[in-house]
């Protein structure tokens, strides 16, 4: 490994951060899936020519798979369909192969990068998912009170950030010592003997959750209030 691979494999990867963003737009695994692969593609592209010319050229001499890619051209299904073409070569394992093989090289864990961005996004999806219900009922709320104010809009906010940290798990304890504070009985049921005085986020047992919450939207390449806004 020499500082002049280093550099290009670097080079290489921050051309394609793009598209490894567009884990932020996924909604299932499936498409996430898509975006891995498309990533794959793009760097394979540049550091791995002999396996990405072999990939490309069965691409153009098969003809349903080179109509499939040319009619989804400026189409929402453009990187899907190239990718499953791609994924359909008998040369993808080795592209993906000699992908590995080059980052394992310059001590890149493409694998790890990718888990990690996939396993926030799910993580999320599934908190906002599950949080959905509740947030359509608190909304509704608030759209009906003609009286409202302010604090009863971050009232009913800091309800439903602490029904989307009942699906992270590394806010389990967070979610429980909040669930005491304000004397919940169920904890799957916020809004059952709800106390507006009690849910005080000056108490010192919010911050952690509220910033838990947080930090597993932007996991999930998110914001709390895009989701509350969704």
């Amino acid at each position: 490994m020499t500082d002049q691979q280093v550099a290009h494999f670097t080079e290489v990867f921050n051309r394609n951060r793009a598209t490894l963003a567009l884990f932020s737009k996924c909604s299932t695994k499936d498409e996430l899936d898509v975006v891995r692969d498309a990533f794959f593609l793009g760097m394979a592209s540049q550091l791995c020519p002999n396996e990405y010319e072999a990939m490309r050229e069965s691409l153009i001499t098969d003809d349903t798979a080179f109509d499939a890619i040319a009619s989804s051209i400026n189409t929402d299904k453009g990187l899907e369909t190239t990718v499953t073409a791609a994924r359909a070569s008998p040369h993808w394992l080795d592209l993906v192969t000699a992908v590995h093989a080059v980052s394992s090289t310059v001590g890149s864990d493409l694998d790890g990068i990718w888990n990690t961005l996939e396993k926030g996004r799910m993580e999320w999806l599934g908190a906002v998912t599950s949080a959905h219900p509740l947030k359509v009922i608190l909304k509704e709320a608030l759209n009906k009170d003609k009286n409202k104010t302010r604090r009863d809009e971050v009232d009913m906010k800091m309800v439903y950030i602490y029904a989307l940290s009942l699906s992270i798990e590394s806010l389990a304890n967070e979610s429980e010592a909040w669930r005491k504070v304000v004397k919940m009985k169920n904890k799957a049921n916020p809004l059952h003997d709800y106390n507006a005085d009690l849910w005080d986020p000056r108490k010192e047992e919010w911050r952690p959750l509220d910033l838990g919450v947080q930090e597993a939207a932007e996991r999930g390449g998110s914001s709390f209030q895009a989701a509350w806004d969704a």
